[in-house]
């Protein structure tokens, strides 16, 4: 029988009472300049989001400081958004611009404004509990191919996770071993390196023979041999992934963005898309690989909404070497929870880790040649040079 001394315990604190400075995506910017206000909950609150006649994207508090009313139910007005309870109108900084049925604007009639950026097709909204403005080195990332006519349109895909905290999405940029657990996958080389507000994650890996697609079997399609990413967290929740599968007939490069934005501190929106470059052997299909790749992928993000909405918040979890960093990525996670000043150089200064590979491989190696020997009943091959199906994030 053990004893209570024998037990390790699970500790966790309270969740946090601030939501992360940072740009965060709200996601596709077209689908928010139809000339109507949209709602968009994020942050403990309720936002309204409206295109200016200019095709400027706009973000306030959605609730009117006249007497409460819900911006996000009234009109677009040419560059403003009107009240639906006394037409009220509010620009894009937050002033009150016009009241048409006073002599004068009140001169306190201020609300909360967002400061946005448009750029390669997104629509980004800078959060900062402290109401600061985000500091000039503190930049969203430039994507290769987002508006070049040589790569796809975005595929883009959203789901509200509820009963988890966003930083269960944040722990998988050191977590080699789930994706092999989870998303089926064959990491064979993985590395972090955390420095100032950027957290990236470079892994290569081959394919597990033993989890092919059936469809994939005698369809003729060309083999896929691995892949290779490049991930690349730019602040508290945008993500960059250069991410490059490898055929038997040449290789596809993409670029896969996995973004979110806390809607409580108990639920997210999780999104992300996907280009992919027109290679010469993709030919006109390329829009269809781009659709497939963001459709399996899907596949990969919701196996792991499924562990996040079951498992408990766990603030020391009990680690072997295997597991990667991961109390290096939650202190420089902890930045963005903190006012600025507060900022410490332990959660900025460089660090870099990469995973001794050599047992886990040996490990899945032997897994998943016991499972092709347990398929087709005989004894095995090796699989490490079997086609990857997927790389789920």
């Amino acid at each position: 029988m053990t004893t209570a001394d024998d037990v390790r315990s699970i500790e966790a604190d309270a969740l946090p009472t601030r939501f992360a400075r940072g740009w965060h995506c709200l996601g596709l910017a077209r689908d928010f300049t139809d000339g109507k206000p949209h709602t968009v909950r994020a942050f403990g609150q309720k936002l309204v989001v409206w295109a200016a006649s200019d095709g400027t994207l706009n973000v306030l508090d959605a609730y009117c400081r006249h007497m409460g009313g819900d911006l996000s139910r009234g009109t677009v007005e040419g560059d403003d958004i009107a009240c639906p309870f006394h037409a009220w109108r509010w620009g894009g900084d937050g002033r009150c611009t016009r009241v048409p049925y006073a002599r004068r604007v009140p001169l306190r009639a201020r609300t909360a404004a967002f400061p946005t950026v448009q750029q390669d097709g997104l629509l980004f909204v800078w959060n900062d509990p402290e109401g600061k403005p985000p500091p000039e080195d503190v930049t969203v990332p430039r994507i290769a191919g987002a508006t070049s006519d040589e790569w796809t349109d975005w595929s883009w895909y959203s789901v509200e996770i509820k009963g988890a905290n966003c930083r269960e999405i944040i722990d998988n940029v050191v977590d080699m071993a789930h994706f092999f657990y989870v998303h089926y996958s064959f990491p064979t080389y993985f590395k972090n390196i955390f420095e100032g507000h950027t957290a990236t994650q470079i892994m290569k890996g081959v394919a597990r023979e033993d989890v092919r697609r059936p469809q994939a079997e005698g369809s003729g399609a060309p083999t896929v041999l691995g892949q290779s990413s490049v991930a690349t967290y730019h602040g508290p929740s945008f993500m960059t992934d250069d991410l490059t599968y490898h055929y038997s007939d040449g290789d596809v490069d993409s670029v896969l963005v996995n973004c979110h934005y806390p809607i409580t501190a108990d639920s997210f929106m999780l999104q992300y898309g996907i280009v992919v470059q027109k290679a010469g052997h993709l030919g006109d299909t390329a829009e269809d690989v781009a659709a497939r790749m963001g459709e399996f992928i899907k596949i990969g993000f919701e196996q792991d909404v499924t562990i996040w909405q079951h498992k408990a918040r766990i603030d020391n979890p009990l680690l072997c070497e295997e597991d990667g960093p991961v109390y290096q990525l939650r202190r420089w996670y902890e930045q963005f929870y903190v006012d600025a000043a507060e900022v410490r150089p332990e959660m900025t200064d460089r660090f870099e880790f990469e995973i001794d590979t050599t047992k886990p491989n040996a490990a899945w190696r032997a897994e998943v040649a016991e499972n092709l020997a347990q398929r087709s009943g005989g004894t095995g091959t090796d699989a490490t040079a079997a086609p990857a199906e997927s790389r789920p994030v």
